[in-house]
């Protein structure tokens, strides 16, 4: 995730960085830019159109358009930032399960290989998830036509949480813990699984096809179109026009594109390698 401070205006409105919109845009913002320079010539010097032309007309359409699109748009990069936000608020969780998870152990276990064990296992899940979020193949868990039940696609956070589960019944066994300890434990170490199965649900659970694809057309049809209802209007200076509303337009697609799924290894994405790192850190403080 970029750090930055969001108080200095200046640095980042002359700023590039690489995951800026602007240059993954570049090739297509000349080709609209050219795109419009040909219409905008053949109907101002070629054609020659004047203002009683029907195509003038075009631009209450598009006026029209333009609002349903902003709507659109609105909605779509809001529930990308949606999810976004929640599997920040997830992983929060998880840190304070994790914290939780260790007082509670560290007070309740006395025998040093007992607290060695759980020193090690705890932020191995969270260190183990945060790959497991990161596998594209996760993404692939509702898939029809894709088959991971292999040895080697085994869900491994669940294979730590069980580890952790059967040592925890083990130490009840061996009445080290008691009963009502093992109840509290319990209730602290089910969030753990909970939390996994709500990050999966964002990984592999994509905004429905049908409304991405119907936004990208949308798009695509109001730019193209573009030229053909202005050009009268503004004359050569709808190059810059369509230019700069084709890249806020597809900005806004792009940027919702990358932090709807925020468990990747793009620029924006959430810092889970370092969450699991801090958790690591912070159990072997308690523990």
């Amino acid at each position: 995730m970029i750090s930055y401070n969001p108080k200095v205006w200046l640095r980042y409105i002359f700023r590039f960085h690489r995951s800026d919109s602007f240059r993954n845009l570049l090739p297509g913002l000349v080709f609209f830019s050219l795109y419009t320079a040909i219409i905008a010539y053949l109907e101002i010097d070629y054609f020659k159109l004047d203002d009683t032309s029907h195509v003038k007309n075009l631009f209450v359409i598009h006026t029209t358009l333009g609002f349903v699109i902003s709507l659109l748009l609105a909605y779509r990069i809001n529930s990308a930032y949606d999810r976004w936000w929640e599997g920040r608020k997830l992983w929060g969780a998880l840190m304070n399960s994790s914290r939780n998870f260790a007082i509670k152990l560290s007070v309740m276990l006395k025998d040093e290989k007992d607290l060695a064990y759980f020193r090690k296992m705890i932020p191995s899940y969270a260190s183990l998830l945060n790959k497991h979020l990161k596998d594209e193949e996760t993404s692939m868990m509702l898939f029809e036509n894709v088959d991971l039940v292999l040895d080697h696609h085994k869900h491994r956070p669940n294979q730590v949480a069980k580890m952790m589960f059967q040592k925890i019944h083990d130490l009840y066994v061996s009445h080290k813990i008691t009963g009502e300890q093992m109840i509290v434990l319990n209730n602290e170490f089910q969030s753990f699984t909970d939390i996994c199965g709500a990050c999966e649900r964002i990984k592999n659970t994509p905004i429905p096809y049908s409304y991405s694809a119907f936004i990208k057309k949308f798009i695509f049809v109001f730019v193209f179109t573009l030229p053909y209802a202005y050009s009268l209007t503004l004359g050569y200076y709808v190059i810059p026009v369509v230019s700069l509303i084709f890249y806020v337009l597809v900005s806004i697609e792009l940027i919702s594109e990358e932090i709807e799924e925020p468990f990747g290894y793009d620029d924006n994405d959430l810092p889970t390698k370092k969450i699991a790192e801090n958790i690591k850190k912070y159990v072997e403080e308690i523990i």
